[in-house]
């Protein structure tokens, strides 16, 4: 099993990153649990995971912070379309 490639996180779409981000984020707290629980587990799939959400998260920031820079009240306008939390902390 090879580290997870750039360019296959490059064509997904946004909604499919956030997604993957998710299960990543879910995939790291197993491996991790499992490691804390002494489980077998293989643990080059922790560096994987943690690579895979970098890769990930780079991406989406890239994309967001494209569309800010052509519009810059986008992201703001995107978060209450999909009814995140908004507000000043």
């Amino acid at each position: 099993m090879s580290l997870p490639q750039f360019n296959d996180v490059k064509v997904l779409s946004n909604t499919e990153i956030s997604d993957a981000i998710i299960q990543a984020e879910k995939d790291l707290f197993n491996l991790r649990f499992k490691k804390a629980t002494r489980q077998p587990f293989k643990s080059h799939e922790i560096k994987h995971t943690k690579r895979r959400l970098a890769q990930l998260k780079t991406v989406l920031t890239l994309r967001l912070d494209a569309l800010e820079q052509k519009n810059p009240n986008a992201v703001v306008n995107l978060m209450k379309n999909q009814n995140y939390m908004t507000g000043n902390f």
